[in-house]
């Protein structure tokens, strides 16, 4: 599309969570440290959550990347799992085939987690869109985090999901469950200068070599817009660099970002400095003029 345009080898901005375009932006990274300190404790539960958008799931691929050569780990992307399916798919990440009732594939999971720590390698469940987990399904996680030996737990937990994972841990029937979460990190929004380091990064990463693309007011105006949501970004420059393409111009200037803006339902128009002051002369202009009426 407008990848030979921009002198661009591949899309800059996929929607697809590739570690190939990991930044290690502040929160990312703040997030991932605070992750490695509690594996490396060994702490039993742990929580990661973030709006929509946010990057939770390329953080959980860069996680899981960076534990695949020291632990065994589990993904677990679906969050719809009943008890019983999440035990079965726990087995089969496992590498073990469980057959039987509920207690007949925990025990094969308990002995196959003694196994791993027997050769020295931790096991980690990684649990994506976790809010989204029936609550049944929330406490055989919970059941499973009382494996351990005498001096260490036999499987760690990582939950990852939006805020409403940490409303629904205030419910009180999952009080045991939130009192075993040891470490939490909420992800925050990019703020402008990390928005404009993310964007040179990843077309850097695309192949590009040039002037800033981006024009800064451009820049200002997608991140206000994005509110700083990195996927959001990721939409209005992609959308932003289609217009430009479109109109066989080279630099990204805040029309071609506004048109995105449009085309984006979740995006908002920022309102101009002259659109508030003209209000404000006109909401001052009508209360002279009833208090003359008055």
């Amino acid at each position: 599309m407008y990848q030979a345009h921009f002198g661009l080898q591949e899309s800059p901005f996929s929607l697809t969570p590739n570690t190939g375009f990991y930044y290690g932006l502040p929160p990312h990274e703040e997030a991932l440290q605070v992750l490695r300190v509690a594996l490396s404790n060994g702490e039993g539960f742990i929580k990661v959550t973030g709006e929509v958008g946010t990057g939770k799931t390329l953080l959980l691929r860069k996680l899981m990347g960076e534990l695949a050569a020291s632990h065994q780990v589990a993904y677990l992307p679906n969050p719809y799992l009943e008890p019983d399916e999440l035990r079965q798919a726990l087995a089969l990440e496992l590498g073990i085939t469980a057959e039987g009732g509920a207690l007949a594939v925990t025990d094969a999971i308990h002995r196959r987690l003694v196994e791993l720590k027997r050769d020295g390698r931790s096991a980690v469940v990684l649990l994506d869109e976790a809010q989204a987990l029936p609550d049944a399904t929330l406490e055989a996680i919970r059941l499973f985090g009382n494996l351990e030996t005498e001096s260490s737990k036999l499987l760690q937990v990582v939950l990852f999901g939006q805020p409403e994972l940490d409303s629904r841990l205030q419910a009180d029937h999952l009080r045991q469950l939130r009192q075993r979460i040891t470490f939490s990190y909420r992800l925050r929004p990019l703020v402008r200068d990390e928005t404009r380091a993310y964007l040179e990064y990843r077309l850097v990463t695309s192949g590009y070599h040039g002037p800033a693309l981006f024009a800064p007011g451009a820049v200002r105006l997608l991140w206000r817009a994005s509110r700083g949501i990195p996927r959001l970004i990721n939409i209005l420059a992609h959308k932003s660099l289609m217009v430009a393409y479109g109109r066989g111009e080279g630099q990204i200037r805040q029309q071609h970002v506004q048109a995105a803006i449009r085309d984006t339902e979740d995006a908002v128009l920022p309102m101009s400095r002259w659109w508030w002051a003209g209000w404000l002369l006109a909401a001052f202009a009508s209360a002279l003029l009833l208090r003359g009426a008055l």
